[in-house]
C-alpha cells in the first residue's frame, strides 16, 4: 500500500501532541483519574460529616455531669493521649452509634478550650 508522503509527519505530530497534552493536563492542568476524584470526594464528605458532628460532641461534653473531672483527666493526659481520653469519656460517641469516632474526637478536642 502506498501512503502519501505527508501522512507520516502528520501521524507523528498527532501522537506527540497527544502525549504532550496528556502530560501537561495531568501534570499541571489539574486533571485527575476517576479513582483520584472518588478518593477526594470521599475525603471531603468525611470532613463535612466530622465538622457537622463537632457541635453534638460539644453539647454532650457540656451536658455531662462529670464534665470538670473529665476535662481534668484530658488535661492531665499527654498530648497524644488526649483524643483517647475524650473517646473514653464517651463524648465522641454519636447518638445512634455504639463506638466513638476518632476523627470526631480529634475535631472536638480542637474545639474544646483546653
Amino acid at each position: 500500500m502506498n501512503t502519501p508522503e505527508w501522512l507520516k509527519p502528520g501521524v507523528y505530530g498527532a501522537v506527540i501532541g497527544a502525549v504532550f497534552v496528556g502530560v501537561v493536563g495531568f501534570g499541571w492542568g489539574g486533571w485527575v483519574t476517576g479513582g483520584t476524584s472518588n478518593d477526594r470526594a470521599m475525603a471531603m464528605s468525611r470532613d463535612s460529616v466530622v465538622a457537622s458532628m463537632v457541635p453534638v460532641c460539644l453539647d454532650i461534653a457540656l451536658s455531662d455531669p462529670e464534665r470538670v473531672e473529665i476535662l481534668e483527666t484530658i488535661r492531665a493526659a499527654a498530648t497524644y493521649q488526649r483524643r483517647d481520653a475524650l473517646m473514653d469519656a464517651g463524648w465522641a460517641t454519636m447518638p445512634g452509634t455504639d463506638d466513638p469516632d476518632r476523627d470526631i474526637a480529634r475535631a472536638c478536642l480542637a474545639e474544646l478550650d483546653l
